[in-house]
C-alpha cells in the first residue's frame, strides 16, 4: 500500500470511515459510495496529493481548519452532509487549485477571503448550501482565470460587484436563487468570452502536475481530468461534462435585482442561456437583437415591470408602430377596408331589394309562372304531411 500513487474506489458501496492513506499518493477517488466520519487525513502532509473526490458519500462533520493539501488541484466534496464554515485553510498562500465544488452541502458563513490565493482557480462551485453575506470584489480583482462560477442557492446579498466584469475568461455565471438585489452592471459587456460564438474547446480539463518517488528518484508527469458541472436549464438540472467547453450561460433568476435591463447585454452574443425572470426589473421594452431574440418569455417572466416582446404583456405604445409611414399606411388601409364594407353592403341590400321586387312582379304578371309556383308548393306541402304521417 504504502508505494500506491492512485487509488480509485468509486462508485461502489464502501461505509465507514476514510481508510489510511500512503504518503505519496497523488489521485484519491473516493466518490459515490457510503463513507462518513471525519476527515482529519486532509491535515496530514500529503505532499503530491493532487486530486481529492470524496463527492455523493455521508459524510456530516465539519470541514477540519487544519486542512493542509498544498498541493492539492481538484476538491470536490459535493453532495454530502457538510457543515460549519469553509475554513481559511482552504485556499492557503501557495495552494495550486484549479477547481473547488462543495455544492449541495451545508455551509454557512461568508467564502473565506483566502480563496482570493488561488490565482489558478478555474471552476468554483458552492451552489446549494447556507452561505451568506455579499458576492465578494475580490472573485473579479483575484481570479482573473476563472471560467465557471455557481453561488446557486444560498443567501447571499448585497449588489452584483462591478469587478465581476473583470472576469474575461467567465463562461458560467449562475447566482441565482439568492437575495442579490442593486441592478445589472452595465460593464457586462466587459465579458469577452461571451461575446465571441465560437468556443475554444468542447472540453473544460484541468492539468496539474503529480510528483512521487521512484527508485530514489523523484519523477514528475502531467495528469488531466475533465470538469463536469450541474446546470439548470427551463427548470431542470443538467449535468454537462463533455460538453461543458460549449456552454455559455448568465443565470440571475430569483433575486430582487431592481432596474432595467442594460442594452450592453446584446452584445453577448455567445450566450447559449440567459435567465432574468423572477426579480424587479423595470423597463418599457426588453433590449432585443438576434441572440437575445433566441431566448423565450420564460427568460424574463416573472418581472413585473417589464413589458414588451417576447413577453405577452404589451407596453403602452406598443399597439402603434413606430415608423409614422407604417402608420399612416396603416391608417389608410382601415379607412380603405372601412369604405370597400360600407359599399358592399349597400350594394349588397340594393341588389337584394331589386332582385326580390322583380320576382315578385314577374309572377303578377306572369300566369304560367303563378300555376307552376303554386304547384311546387303544393307539392312541398303534401311531402311534408307525410313525413308527419309517418
Amino acid at each position: 500500500m504504502s508505494s500506491l500513487l492512485l487509488i480509485d474506489l468509486g462508485a461502489n458501496s464502501f461505509s465507514g470511515p476514510v481508510p489510511q492513506l500512503p504518503a505519496g499518493v497523488t489521485i484519491v477517488d473516493f466518490s459515490r459510495n457510503k463513507f462518513s466520519g471525519n476527515i482529519s487525513f486532509t491535515c496530514d502532509n500529503y505532499d503530491y496529493l493532487g486530486y481529492l473526490n470524496l463527492s455523493d458519500n455521508l459524510f456530516s462533520v465539519e470541514l477540519p481548519y487544519c486542512l493542509n493539501l498544498r498541493s492539492l488541484v481538484h476538491l470536490n466534496l459535493a453532495n454530502n452532509n457538510f457543515s460549519g464554515e469553509i475554513p481559511s485553510s482552504v485556499g492557503s498562500s501557495g495552494m495550486m487549485m484549479r477547481m473547488l465544488q462543495l455544492r449541495n452541502n451545508h455551509f454557512i458563513g461568508e467564502l473565506p477571503r483566502s480563496l482570493e490565493n488561488c490565482i489558478y482557480l478555474r471552476f468554483i462551485d458552492v451552489g446549494e448550501n447556507n452561505l451568506s453575506g455579499e458576492i465578494p470584489e475580490w472573485i473579479g480583482n483575484s481570479l482573473a482565470l476563472i471560467s465557471v462560477v455557481i453561488l446557486r442557492s444560498n443567501r447571499f446579498s448585497g449588489s452584483i460587484p462591478s469587478s465581476i466584469c473583470q472576469l474575461t475568461n467567465i463562461q458560467i455565471l449562475d447566482v441565482s436563487q439568492n437575495k442579490i438585489s442593486g441592478t445589472i452592471p452595465k460593464c457586462i459587456n466587459n465579458l469577452t468570452a461571451l461575446t465571441k460564438e465560437e468556443s475554444p474547446k468542447q472540453k473544460v480539463t484541468s492539468w496539474y502536475y503529480r510528483s512521487y518517488i521512484k527508485g530514489g528518484v523523484t519523477v514528475t508527469r502531467n495528469t488531466s481530468y475533465d470538469e463536469s458541472a450541474f446546470l439548470m436549464w427551463k427548470g431542470r438540472e443538467f449535468e454537462y461534462s463533455n460538453t461543458l467547453g460549449l456552454v455559455k450561460s448568465i443565470d440571475l433568476s430569483n433575486n430582487d435585482l431592481v432596474g432595467e435591463i442594460p442594452v450592453e447585454i446584446t452584445s453577448l452574443i455567445g450566450l447559449f442561456g440567459l435567465n432574468l425572470s423572477r426579480n424587479n426589473l423595470t423597463g418599457s421594452r426588453i433590449p432585443l437583437d438576434t441572440q437575445s431574440k433566441t431566448f423565450n418569455s420564460s427568460s424574463y417572466i416573472g418581472n413585473p415591470g417589464l413589458c414588451g416582446s417576447p413577453l405577452t404583456e404589451a407596453c403602452p405604445g406598443d399597439e402603434l408602430s413606430r415608423d409614422p409611414k407604417l402608420n399612416a399606411d396603416s391608417e389608410e388601409k382601415q379607412q380603405e377596408d372601412e369604405f370597400i364594407s360600407a359599399e358592399f353592403y349597400i350594394s349588397m341590400g340594393i341588389g337584394f331589394t331589386f332582385g326580390f321586387w322583380g320576382v315578385c312582379s314577374a309572377l303578377i304578371l306572369k300566369r304560367t309562372w303563378r300555376y307552376a309556383l303554386f304547384r311546387f308548393l303544393e307539392n312541398i306541402f303534401k311531402n311534408y304531411s307525410i313525413f308527419n304521417t309517418k
